[in-house]
């Protein structure tokens, strides 16, 4: 079962609660709320309240426990724009932008069957009829070194500079500080 849980107008940008948001996404409720009390963020406060509410609709209506339950999604959309002006030199206005957010939070009791902790699943690999066997060559250690010879031979690894000429670089370096401004 999934409860919902919805907060509208909160004035703090998108972009500021989305962080927060991605720190409790898919995490079980204790863990969530820990992680809420101590982030030091102006939106974990309200987010901590939504998250409160949305345990409060779990219980209250569908009778789930709290420690049964994992945020299943968080969404943080834009809510409406209030436009604020600023006065600006020469008698013009700068706009300010001041952002609201809409979030939606979906809980979800975890379902644990007995199946999934008993049962592994192991990968099979498909097993091909023997006219359809791809062919394998016997490995030669003779033709394994005439490849690698060859290998080097078409990319030869590049050698270490040793040293750089010293007279070209310190006489720009003279000509540059000899000059009178710069």
């Amino acid at each position: 079962m999934e409860t919902k849980a919805r907060l509208h107008y909160l004035r703090i940008a998108p972009r500021k609660v989305r962080l927060v948001a991605s720190l409790i996404r898919k995490k079980r409720v204790p863990e969530a709320k820990r992680i809420l009390q101590f982030t030091i963020k102006k939106s974990s406060d309200p987010l901590l309240k939504l998250l409160n509410s949305a345990i409060a609709n779990a219980k209250n209506n569908l009778q789930l426990s709290e420690d049964n339950l994992y945020i299943r999604t968080i969404t943080v959309d834009g809510g409406p724009i209030h436009k604020r002006f600023r006065p600006r030199a020469r008698g013009s206005a700068y706009q300010i932008k001041k952002r609201t957010s809409h979030i939606t939070l979906v809980l979800e009791e975890i379902k644990e069957t007995q199946e999934k902790k008993t049962t592994k699943k192991v990968a099979k690999t498909p097993v091909l009829p023997a006219d359809k066997q791809p062919v394998r060559e016997p490995q030669d250690p003779v033709q394994d070194q005439e490849k690698e010879i060859a290998k080097q031979e078409k990319y030869p690894k590049p050698k270490p500079e040793t040293e750089k000429p010293k007279a070209a670089t310190t006489r720009g370096i003279k000509r540059f500080f000899r000059r009178k401004s710069f």
